[in-house]
């Protein structure tokens, strides 16, 4: 019977834990530690732990994201461009993406790409696409390298090699822009 009490009651100890992990973590997200407001954003986003709420992830995100965490501003992007948490706007959304895509990080290259080739929040630019999914790409992201093969279809040969060289403009100009 002890036993049976005490497999009851671990269940119960590990909630303590989480709760107190949680309450530390929101500690330091209030007093503006970014990468626990990124963290806090990601719980709310995702409900772990806590009822999902996209708005109150969202804010934590924004904190995050202002003090130039990069997957705080490529989450807020997708949160932008869904609009989920915050008022959908696309133009708002390839604003977060460039911050981090223009840091290395492949998963807002790729997303920035996209808005790209969709006309999304900014004008459709297939040479533009081309580029940033050839960043990513170049940075190990797998999303890209599909990307950059469907828009290399809708490109003419010459319009491809303008996009490369973009590329290699893009990177030269902010050698960031590679992760690696």
């Amino acid at each position: 019977i002890a036993f049976l009490a005490f497999c009851l009651c671990l269940p119960l100890v590990g909630d303590d834990a989480a709760k107190k992990n949680f309450e530390e973590t929101k500690e330091l997200a209030e007093k503006g530690d970014a990468k626990a407001q990124l963290k806090l954003g990601l719980v709310y986003d995702i409900g772990r732990g806590v009822p999902k709420d996209w708005s109150e992830a969202a804010k934590w995100y924004l904190k995050a994201a202002e003090q130039g965490d990069t997957k705080a501003q490529k989450n807020l992007g997708v949160m932008y461009r869904s609009g989920k948490g915050v008022v959908k706007d696309e133009k708002e959304a390839v604003k977060w993406y460039r911050k981090a895509a223009e840091q290395g990080d492949a998963g807002a290259q790729t997303n920035l790409g996209a808005m790209y080739y969709n006309g999304e929040g900014i004008l459709e630019d297939y040479e533009t696409a081309y580029a940033w999914f050839n960043i990513a790409a170049a940075n190990g992201d797998e999303y890209a390298k599909r990307n950059k093969l469907i828009v290399t279809k809708k490109m003419p040969p010459e319009q491809i090699a303008k996009a490369r060289e973009l590329s290699r403009e893009m990177i030269k100009k902010n050698p960031k822009l590679l992760n690696k």
